[in-house]
């Protein structure tokens, strides 16, 4: 098996509001995401062109890049948001960086399953440059 990865990167906001500490105000983040998948290689030494990666997640992060991610919970910052005309997505958990790759990776699942020669994908959430999460899961399942 080989893997082979990729990495993105946007701007989001978001706050924690169970939090006790900075994290509970408004703030933002230069996020990065690193996809990795793991395969056998075709007769061609290709496990998935690195184009075909970016046709599956670069539509899923415009639609968070520059927007404040909010658990949908928290109705006075999202009723302000919104009445306010900011881009916001609405989610339905605490926006914490082990939240957002589990998330990614659940949305992406779908995609990369299609790839009979992919097993598993790994999805790493970079809230700041020393600080991640990761998840893995199997596209066999």
């Amino acid at each position: 098996m080989i893997k082979i990865g990729k990495e993105y990167r946007w701007e989001m906001s978001h706050r924690l509001q169970f939090y006790d500490g900075l994290c509970k105000n408004i703030h933002g983040h230069s996020y990065k995401m690193i996809i990795e998948l793991e395969g056998e290689a075709d007769k061609n030494g290709i496990v998935l062109d690195f184009f075909k990666i970016d046709e599956i997640v670069e539509p899923i992060l415009k639609v968070y890049d520059h927007c404040f991610a909010i658990n949908r919970n928290d109705s006075e910052m999202r009723d302000f948001l919104i009445n306010n005309n900011f881009k916001v997505v609405e989610l339905d958990f605490n926006t914490t960086s082990e939240n957002l790759a589990k998330h990614f990776a659940n949305l992406l699942k779908g995609d990369f399953s299609q790839f009979a020669n992919l097993s598993f994908l790994t999805v790493k959430v970079y809230e700041t440059i020393d600080a991640y999460a990761e998840v893995k899961i199997n596209l066999r399942n």
